[in-house]
């Protein structure tokens, strides 16, 4: 077994690499742009290099500087992770030539799998079901029409070398076609420096479901099950779970099996994914493999007992697969979550700053990787802590959060547990979506396609709206919180004589617009609080104020809310909602129902600033005329450069920042007449 190895990476994936190391007793090397000096990989490595700036392209991503590295520390293998160099065939050859054993696929493989043209022919002669499509280079717009028209609209028009979402167009008829084929094409061209587009038939009622495939060097090759990855934004994926909940038993062996069939055509050695298309009846088509450990990965070591990142170490190392098809068995449901630092509230807008907070919820002692769980398992991949920063260089990922349970409600449940009880402040973030998700009746019922995303929230995330049931459990916890405040605050020495404070037992709640009178019953294991219409809740849990997370139980089922507090109630936050609750006394509530309505700042006259971030370049002037639609300055943040344009037409009439400037969150860039 190797004596020392190097992680290609960064963040969550460097950590979840290391802590397999640690336990198979091998040494681990980290390394780290200056952005990353502080970083937790670094901290958990048992040594660490340091290979340049914060750029990737002038760090991670440079052969040269990752090679001096391994030669410097004295690396036997390396651990490449995901993105960055972990499907670059020339990083692969550089290992091989300098002796050095890569974690990961022959770079034949990569060559191979990495080209989309390239791949579907292979997996066409390996006998995997491939999506209708032309795999020749398109001379032309005239020729893309007329394999369009062979193929049958819809077409889906695709970069050979994309990814990511880019250089793809869907095409219902032959002006799209025409239009969308040079859209590609451009689109290719900048991107990915290589402008060939291919056309494949364009399959409704997607959904993305995945093979994990395991070979080594002995011709041996395994699958252990399915992912489902169909909830995705802008074709990146946000929930995960395996297995899906739409296969059968027989398109799973199909399916498997076809996949094996191409990793050994391949000459495949390592852990790669072999992702499909898969159509409301279930045919499904190649659509690529990714010669790498998938971000995914979790939820199969979950269900499996498999710790994929050891077996890619051992096949590295020569050793032949331990299990074989029979051993592999799939138990119970695994879901994982990606929290983001995006912002749900801003179209999904990157957010970076200092953690100014990060409580993810317990993970479960017990769990090991490669330990088949047998209660249910929180388990939460992360290479971020409380106090450190979230960068402008790099993915905005925080977290992986996964949950398993014996079956998909249990994993379900545990889920949105475990996003109530996960604290992260200082950022933007999307664990508010991630929960209205996990509640929504089309991904509860498991029958979901690629399109969830944009068809349930068409017009962007605006947060969540309880329920009657829900919203009487949140009332009737707070209502058991004030009283318990209220108690402290009666007991502060140093009153003035006859200002002795009482707690009364009659409150009224107000939340989400609702107002509900109440009394309580308490007594030493907790309150019954009753409701003007005969309905009574029992509210237990331990809360002091103070706590900023409140771990109850309501009526025997768990409620766990984020706690703020404000005037005369607390900012509580749980299952993606963000509600004001006011608990006041009778007399309190009556008079507050005489106050008028604080009406929020009129910024309709008013470009402000929806992320941090850097201002590039301003495009107009004071005095300028500005048309809807019309691009007034741009903004760089996690170096994608974002352009905000007017909402209607108007007049410049100042301006307040410039190109250079550093904005923060609403900070008004420029003002109208």
């Amino acid at each position: 077994m190797f004596k020392k190895l190097l992680i290609a990476n960064r963040g969550e994936i460097a950590c979840r690499v290391i802590k397999t190391a640690r336990k198979m007793g091998i040494p681990t090397v980290a390394i780290y742009s200056d952005a990353d000096a502080k970083a937790l990989h670094v901290q958990m490595a048992d040594e660490a290099v340091h290979i340049g700036p914060p750029p990737a392209n002038q760090s991670y991503i440079v052969i040269d500087k990752v090679m001096e590295a391994i030669k410097s520390s004295g690396a036997e293998a390396v651990h490449p992770g995901y993105g960055f160099l972990s499907e670059n065939a020339k990083f692969a050859e550089a290992l091989d030539a300098a002796g050095v054993a890569f974690v990961g696929p022959p770079k034949g493989a990569i060559e191979s799998m990495g080209d989309k043209i390239t791949s579907k022919k292979i997996a066409q002669e390996a006998n995997v079901s491939t999506v209708p499509g032309y795999m020749g280079l398109i001379e032309d717009a005239d020729e893309a029409v007329k394999i369009s028209n062979e193929i049958g609209y819809p077409v889906m028009l695709k970069a050979s070398a994309g990814g990511g979402g880019k250089g793809m167009r869907i095409a219902w008829n032959d002006a799209e076609a025409r239009e969308g084929f040079q859209s590609s094409k451009n689109e290719a061209a900048n991107s990915f420096g290589d402008d060939r587009i291919f056309i494949e038939k364009f399959v409704t009622q997607p959904r993305h479901i995945e093979i994990q495939v395991l070979c080594d060097t002995h011709g041996n090759g395994i699958y252990l099950g399915e992912r489902e990855c169909s909830i995705q934004r802008r074709n990146q994926k946000v929930v995960e779970e395996a297995p899906s909940p739409f296969l059968d038993e027989a398109t799973r062996r199909a399916m498997g099996e076809q996949s094996v069939a191409l990793a050994k055509a391949v000459g495949y050695a390592s852990a790669g994914t072999v992702e499909f298309i898969v159509d409301g009846d279930k045919n499904f088509y190649f659509l690529e493999m990714n010669t790498r450990l998938q971000v995914e990965h979790p939820v199969t070591e979950l269900i499996t007992g498999v710790d994929l990142v050891e077996q890619m170490i051992r096949v590295a190392a020569g050793e032949p697969l331990s299990i074989t098809q029979d051993d592999v068995k799939l138990n119970g449901w695994a879901i994982e979550n990606r929290l983001y630092a995006e912002d749900p509230y801003r179209g999904f807008l990157p957010s970076i700053g200092r953690l100014t907070r990060y409580r993810p919820p317990a993970e479960t002692a017990s769990y090991t990787p490669g330990v088949v769980p047998d209660d249910i398992v929180v388990r939460n991949d992360t290479g971020v802590y409380e106090g450190g920063e979230i960068s402008m260089y790099y993915d905005p990922m925080i977290a992986k959060l996964c949950t398993w349970g014996p079956d998909r409600a249990t994993a379900i449940e545990a889920m949105r547990v475990a996003l109530d009880s996960f604290e992260v402040e200082g950022i933007g973030h999307n664990l508010p979506f991630l929960s209205a998700v996990m509640d929504h009746p089309k991904f509860v019922s498991g029958d979901m396609t690629t399109a969830f995303i944009e068809e349930e929230y068409p017009d962007g995330f605006e947060g969540v709206t309880l329920a009657d049931g829900e919203l009487a459990r949140v009332a009737a916890a707070c209502a058991a919180m004030h009283r318990v405040a209220e108690i402290r605050r009666a007991r502060v020495s140093g009153r003035m004589d006859n200002h002795e404070r009482k707690v009364g037992t009659d409150w009224n709640v107000t939340v989400q617009g609702q107002s509900f009178d109440v009394t309580i019953d308490a007594d030493h294991d907790g309150a019954t609080v009753h409701f003007g219409d005969d309905r009574a809740l029992r509210v237990s849990g331990a809360w002091t104020p103070g706590d900023q997370l409140a771990e109850m139980r309501v009526d025997g089922a768990p409620l766990v809310l984020k706690v703020g507090k404000i005037s005369g109630g607390f900012r509580i936050r749980t299952r993606g909602a963000d509600i004001k609750v006011h608990v006041r006394t009778p007399r309190q509530a009556e008079l507050a129902r005489l106050m008028p309505e604080k009406t929020p700042p009129d910024t309709s006259k008013m470009l402000l600033c929806p992320m941090p971030g850097l201002v590039v370049k301003i495009d107009v002037s004071e005095g300028d005329d500005v048309q809807e639609g019309q691009a007034l300055c741009t903004i760089e943040a996690m170096k994608m450069e974002n352009i905000l344009r007017a909402e209607k037409k108007g007049v410049v009439s100042k301006i307040n920042a410039g190109a250079g400037d550093s904005l923060a969150v609403d900070d008004v860039i420029m003002e109208f007449e």
